[in-house]
């Protein structure tokens, strides 16, 4: 009886294994591949979200003191009224901002006063290669021309 029992059990064959293996991989890529491209967009828009609001904050720097932060003083002077340079007079008790954040791939930001785009301030991310210079790069120059920061 037991004979019978083991022989009637068909099991799957090494072919059907392979198949349900290679279903399961190409799905799995699939979705990968859509889970990195979003997250890649996610970072960027990050990014430049980021961007805009140094940018503001810089503005109100701007506005306060008659001039932005020098490159010197970068953008810690956001943070932390700067005791060197041109030390600002009119400087909020608690900074313009709580802290300068990360770009949307954990790198520092890098800014520049004045710009050597054309603008009076510049900052900029290295993008997801950490290589600045490159056409990965997330700029507040760019943003100007593309209309998404005034």
């Amino acid at each position: 009886m037991m004979n019978n029992m083991i022989k009637n059990q068909r099991g799957m064959t090494l072919i059907e294994i392979m198949v349900v293996v290679a279903i399961i991989a190409g799905i799995t890529g699939l979705i990968a591949v859509n889970v990195v491209e979003r997250q890649e967009k996610a970072n960027i828009d990050l990014t430049k979200t980021q961007i805009s609001n140094l940018m503001s904050a810089l503005d109100q720097y701007k506005l306060d003191n008659h001039r932005y932060p020098s490159s010197d003083q970068g953008l810690d002077a956001l943070v932390e009224k700067p005791s060197s340079g041109k030390v600002p007079e009119n400087y909020p008790e608690d900074g313009y901002i709580k802290k300068i954040p990360k770009d949307g791939w954990g790198q520092e930001f890098s800014y520049a006063s004045p710009g050597t785009h054309g603008n009076k301030v510049e900052i900029w991310s290295a993008g997801p290669d950490e290589e600045e210079g490159t056409e990965d790069d997330v700029t507040s120059w760019e943003m100007d021309e593309e209309g998404e920061e005034e």
